[in-house]
């Protein structure tokens, strides 16, 4: 996959898939799929490292992500998130932040939000980096936003996000996630986007094609999930099982057998 058979993927409306991935044997499995993209996500922040907001992302940490899942990945179409902060510091240090990630095996960056940081995706694009967009609910910005909330909810506020979608689309960015965004914003993206691949998570079904958390499709999510996420399995209670048949395997001495152990 590459950002030219993802615009040809979306010309003939033929939908996309994508799902986060941060980890060596993960993206082993998931290299065998037939999932178009990998996004190595600054959630790892919360589903990996236990943080309450993907913040508390660091470079050095996404950079140590990347690296897992390209090692892992070497076939797919690997897009790493800038950290929160990077996305705003002078040209020279965003250049050579999303170098590192660059050289870490990603094939492109994300970033969240559009305003002061626009300079530096330009930046990227001109150096020949491709540049994803993030709109709507932008995690990084949650603080801000008041929570993680709906976006869109009103024409002005759709609007909004149509016009900072343009932005994007002006600025050579090749795809957009809209995050948590009322299906009808969703539906205006959709109207102007005819050179921005978008990609929804949450936005409803309108967008050229979907992201989810891994974890969550996997059902490994425990508590509350947003609306928008849909278990494909329960690893959660599959892999718990499998934990608790182990230990009373290992109590009833039946593992390990005389087929699983070596003799001289």
């Amino acid at each position: 996959m590459s950002v030219s058979l993802l615009a040809k993927k979306k010309r003939k409306g033929e939908k996309i898939s994508v799902v986060t991935c941060y980890d060596w044997s993960f993206a082993r499995i998931l290299n065998t799929t037939n999932v178009d993209a990998l996004l190595v996500g600054d959630s790892a922040a919360m589903v990996m490292q236990g943080h309450s907001e993907t913040a508390k992302m660091t470079l050095s940490a996404m950079t140590f992500f990347v690296e897992s899942v390209a090692r892992g990945a070497p076939d797919k179409f690997i897009i790493a998130d800038v950290p929160f902060g990077w996305a705003h510091r002078d040209g020279s240090a965003f250049i050579g932040a999303i170098s590192d990630l660059i050289h870490a095996g990603a094939q492109a960056i994300k970033v969240e939000g559009v305003g002061l940081q626009n300079e530096n995706i330009a930046r990227a694009i001109d150096a020949g980096i491709p540049v994803a967009g993030h709109l709507g609910l932008t995690p990084q910005h949650v603080n801000q936003l008041g929570g993680y909330r709906l976006q869109g909810k009103t024409d002005a506020k759709a609007e909004l996000i149509r016009d900072q979608v343009v932005q994007l689309q002006n600025l050579g960015c090749f795809a957009v996630v809209l995050e948590c965004v009322t299906s009808e914003t969703a539906r205006i993206v959709q109207e102007i986007s005819d050179r921005i691949v978008t990609i929804g998570i949450g936005a409803g079904d309108t967008t050229d094609g979907q992201v989810m958390v891994l974890q969550d499709l996997l059902g490994m999510t425990l508590g509350r999930t947003p609306r928008f996420v849909r278990k494909f399995s329960d690893m959660a209670e599959l892999s718990g099982g499998a934990v608790n048949d182990f230990v009373s395997a290992v109590q009833s001495g039946s593992y390990p057998s005389e087929e699983e152990s070596y003799r001289q």
